[in-house]
């Protein structure tokens, strides 16, 4: 039986903009159309019902006339934003030169200068002895190609994961996030500081997980497959944005090393500069086996590519392959990206300007007991919608709300503000910003933000907010490092 459903809810400030015409070729006119044509998978389009017709760095315009801030950047794809000036005139420039868009695997100088500028910024003792793999244009594509390479240079099947985990939507790439059955991956307890899986939190939580790794993996009866390799992300995105603590991530590496696994880290949303570091894995000083990359280095063009230790190269010729890996626009437009976010000192700017963003949203979290907690990593920032008058299963951590945090997302996006949604139930606002922001941008989507969560929390509360008891102490958010 066919499904149907009707257009989606368009924000009160936007509809008293919106253009219309006989022919339903307006704004709401698209948004219907879209609604009956396209597939029941839609994401981002339910819960953002805006047309972008014009965009430039933090700002886009939409078919209602509106202007949104935009703090989703492409799920962490638009390190500069809409529309920079380097990508745009890098992408002009392979256009103007008449050289060929489709090249499969084969070596063009667009190629060789997007390659050379990549190694530039991976840790040195990776890039002095690197692979790298083109693989298709998205990042579950590059997932595919590590699972495949570790397995084949292992020759073992199993594979380590994490809870919380994000690593895409192909098959593989699936059942290492947890949205598949497949007997080969283990699953491992990622540690968190707020909703911590053993009940203890901070370094002991870590602790715990590592000490549970490793007593997994060295018990001849635990069941778990022999594991081709490990992968972990340095900060879970979609999973909540749950910054690893870095002496776990060393503790992740010795255990791997000691045991002869391959160590990969997934970079696709935290690489090119967006947690303070020009790569996540890089706070902690590990280097890992292999790292997969995407979304950021394509400079908001399809490209995703695996780096790896030259000692697991064991593919033969064609072992994996792809029709798209050859995006020379892409290619052109990475490179531009990664060189002024290198040049230009971006990684560092994210770091030092999230640390303050953190602490206004610290600020705000004691202001409003509807915080649970606010953590991150430069430019990859949470914020964790509780109910505070409901007890939690300890009694101190009051249970998500995902109702009242899409309520926060709506009322940002009435007032001009674009957030994304995350984390296990649905329940934390992201902020992932270009690391173009200035500090004027960043104080005018706080203040937005701030109207917007005080708006939500009036509407979802039946008394004011002062008459809240206050949070038990465990729950007060402080910034993650």
């Amino acid at each position: 039986m066919a499904v149907t459903e009707s257009a989606p809810a368009v924000p009160p400030a936007a509809r008293a903009h919106t253009p219309t015409t006989d022919q339903g070729g307006g704004y709401e006119g698209i948004l219907g159309r879209q609604s009956q044509r396209e597939s029941a998978a839609r994401t981002y389009a339910r819960s953002l019902p805006i047309v972008p017709v014009r965009a430039r760095g933090l700002t886009i315009e939409g078919a209602d006339g509106r202007r949104y801030l935009d703090c989703l950047s492409g799920a962490g794809t638009l390190a500069l934003g809409h529309n920079h000036p380097v990508v745009l005139e890098a992408v002009k420039k392979v256009l103007d030169s008449g050289a060929p868009l489709h090249v499969l695997d084969l070596a063009t100088p667009v190629k060789d200068a997007f390659t050379s500028e990549l190694f530039a910024t991976l840790p040195g003792e990776l890039a002095d002895d690197a692979r790298i793999q083109f693989c298709g244009p998205a990042g579950t594509d590059a997932v595919e190609a590590a699972l495949k390479l570790v397995r084949t240079a292992t020759g073992r099947r199993g594979l380590l994961a994490f809870t919380g985990a994000y690593h895409g939507m192909t098959a593989g790439a699936l059942a290492a996030s947890g949205g598949a059955d497949d007997v080969r991956v283990t699953r491992l307890p990622y540690p968190q500081r707020y909703r911590c899986p053993f009940g203890v939190g901070g370094e002991r939580g870590a602790e715990l997980s590592a000490t549970w790794t490793e007593n997994l993996l060295d018990d001849p009866k635990s069941g778990v497959a022999a594991p081709a390799g490990m992968i972990v992300e340095a900060v879970q995105g979609e999973g909540g944005v749950i910054p690893a603590p870095d002496d776990w991530m060393r503790r992740m590496r010795a255990i791997t090393a000691d045991r002869s696994i391959p160590l990969v880290v997934d970079e696709v949303q935290t690489g090119v500069g967006r947690t303070g570091a020009f790569w996540a894995v890089e706070h902690s000083g590990v280097v890992p086996d292999v790292m997969v990359l995407s979304k950021a280095i394509g400079g908001s063009l399809p490209l995703a590519v695996i780096v790896y230790r030259s000692e697991l190269d064991a593919w033969e010729p064609g072992a994996h392959a792809g029709t798209f890996r050859g995006n020379q626009l892409a290619m052109a437009a990475g490179t531009a990206t990664l060189r002024y976010v290198r040049e230009n000192k971006l990684a560092e700017r994210a770091g030092t300007l999230g640390a303050r963003i953190l602490g206004r949203l610290q600020g705000l979290a004691a202001a409003h007991p509807c915080v649970g907690d606010v953590r991150g990593r430069g430019l990859m920032i949470g914020v964790e919608v509780v109910d505070p008058d409901a007890a939690g299963p300890d009694d101190s951590v009051p249970p998500a709300a995902p109702a009242l945090a899409r309520a926060v997302q709506q009322e940002c996006l009435a007032r001009g503000l674009i957030v994304e949604l995350g984390g296990r139930h649905s329940a934390v606002v992201r902020l992932l910003p270009p690391l173009t922001l200035t500090d004027e941008q960043a104080t005018a989507v706080l203040d937005r933000f701030a109207d917007a969560l005080a708006a939500a929390e009036r509407a979802h509360t039946p008394h004011p907010p002062a008459s809240r008891r206050a949070p038990a102490p465990r729950t007060a958010p402080r910034p993650s490092h």
